[in-house]
């Protein structure tokens, strides 16, 4: 009797719990791709990276980006804001003071120009173009904070 208490019991526990703790997952990475593949991130493949953690797709490819990580930081840089472990302090661009009513979505991040000319040249930019004008390590260093993660 107590053995079929217990299985109930974890029963109950992987079908209430589990998916809940893969949507939190699922949140906390908000659709993140792992820098080095392309693939779908996952939270228990994560290496440290300017005080936050960037999140990669399998177990090799943390040598790859410890490896060359001047590669792949536009990419880590944009998962850095994507997951939500930066603030947007000046405008990636110029450096220049934030304005509300100039801001633009760079592949899933909200960001925020100085003005709308250096929304525009964001905007007009091919894809690609528009990670490395906000999230390449120049624009990044100008724009961006990252909120040191807590050990």
């Amino acid at each position: 009797m107590k053995m079929k208490a217990n299985l109930l019991i974890l029963t109950l526990a992987v079908t209430v719990l589990l998916p809940r703790l893969m949507a939190e997952e699922k949140d906390k990475l908000n659709g993140a791709k792992c820098p080095i593949s392309d693939k779908a991130a996952k939270a228990d493949h994560a290496v440290d990276y300017r005080d936050g953690k960037v999140y990669l797709c399998c177990g090799g490819c943390p040598d790859a980006f410890a490896k060359d990580k001047a590669k792949y930081s536009t990419k880590a840089n944009h998962q850095l804001a994507l997951t939500g472990q930066t603030k947007q302090e000046k405008c990636p661009l110029s450096g220049g003071d934030l304005n509300k009513d100039a801001t633009a979505d760079v592949n899933g991040v909200k960001v925020t120009f100085c003005c709308n000319n250096c929304k525009g040249k964001v905007e007009k930019a091919k894809d690609s173009e528009k990670l490395e004008l906000v999230f390449a390590d120049k624009a990044f260093d100008k724009g961006f904070k990252v909120e040191k993660t807590k050990k």
